[in-house]
C-alpha cells in the first residue's frame, strides 16, 4: 500500500480551474507531489525530463489531446509503465474503448467527488494508505 505522499502525480488539462479541482482532490487525500501541465505536448516534455507515477490527463486539449498523450507515453519505454487516468465530460463507449486499446489504466468522468478520485486511483496504485 503506497502512501499518497509517496506517489507523484502529473495533472495534464487545458483548463485550469480543472487542474486546481484535481490538485485540490489530490492534496485531500494526502499527494504532495503534484505537478500540472497545460496540454499534451507540456505534458509529454515534462514526463521525459520527471518521470512520475501517475498522469491525470483530460481527453480534449489543443496541441496534444489526452488520447494523443497517452500513445506517445506507451510508445517512449523510459516512461511506457506510468499509469495513466484519462478525465473526460463524456463518458461515450468510443472514445473508452480507443483509451483502453491505447493502454489507459483507469478513466473519470467529470464533474467528479473526491472519493471517486481515490477510488480511479486505487485501481491503479493500489490502496493508499
Amino acid at each position: 500500500m503506497p502512501a499518497a505522499s509517496s506517489i507523484s502525480v502529473l495533472v495534464v488539462d487545458d483548463q485550469m480551474t480543472i487542474r486546481s479541482l484535481v490538485r485540490s482532490g489530490l492534496q485531500q487525500l494526502g499527494f504532495t507531489q503534484i505537478e500540472e501541465a497545460a496540454d499534451g505536448e507540456a505534458g509529454l516534455k515534462a514526463l521525459i525530463t520527471r518521470p512520475t507515477n501517475l498522469v491525470i490527463t483530460d481527453f480534449n486539449m489543443p496541441r496534444l489531446d489526452g488520447l494523443g498523450l497517452l500513445r506517445a507515453i506507451r510508445a517512449h519505454p523510459p516512461i511506457s509503465k506510468i499509469g495513466v487516468i484519462m478525465l473526460t465530460g463524456r463518458a461515450d463507449k468510443e472514445l473508452v474503448q480507443r483509451a483502453v486499446q491505447f493502454g489507459v489504466n483507469n478513466y473519470l468522468v467529470k464533474p467528479f467527488t473526491v472519493a471517486t478520485l481515490k477510488e480511479k486511483i486505487e485501481s491503479v496504485t493500489g490502496a493508499l494508505t
